[in-house]
């Protein structure tokens, strides 16, 4: 609670209106969700060679919402990248996965990636 309190106080001395402060948090959920129904699309999928699609169409739809949601996009990205190093997953993988992040961050078509027979409920 102390920390809610601290950073509105910092929004408050930095000038931020409320309106887009709130219009910022309202996106970085909504981008959360973008990011969370992509890893849930991928995990049921289970489409070899699709990890770089839902990579993409995440970040793609969580940066659509405003600029709240592209920070979620890439804040979420990047944690889950640094867990992957950690336990042990290739740096190249993890350079791939980032590619693909960026390319969907910046608004480039995710079906880039999209691997051929991918079910096109995805």
């Amino acid at each position: 609670m102390k920390l809610a309190i601290g950073i509105i106080f910092c929004f408050l001395l930095l000038g931020v209106d409320s309106q887009r402060w709130t219009s910022f948090v309202k996106e970085a959920g909504q981008g959360a969700r973008d990011m969370w129904r992509a890893y849930s699309d991928m995990r049921e999928a289970n489409w070899k060679g699709a990890d770089k699609y839902f990579h993409a169409r995440g970040n793609y739809d969580a940066a659509r919402r405003g600029p709240g949601g592209a920070w979620a996009a890439k804040v979420i990205s990047d944690a889950r990248e640094g867990i992957q190093r950690l336990t042990g997953h290739g740096a190249e993988d993890s350079r791939a996965d980032q590619f693909a992040n960026e390319w969907g961050r910046s608004g480039k078509d995710p079906n880039h990636f999209r691997p051929a027979g991918l079910p096109r409920k995805y």
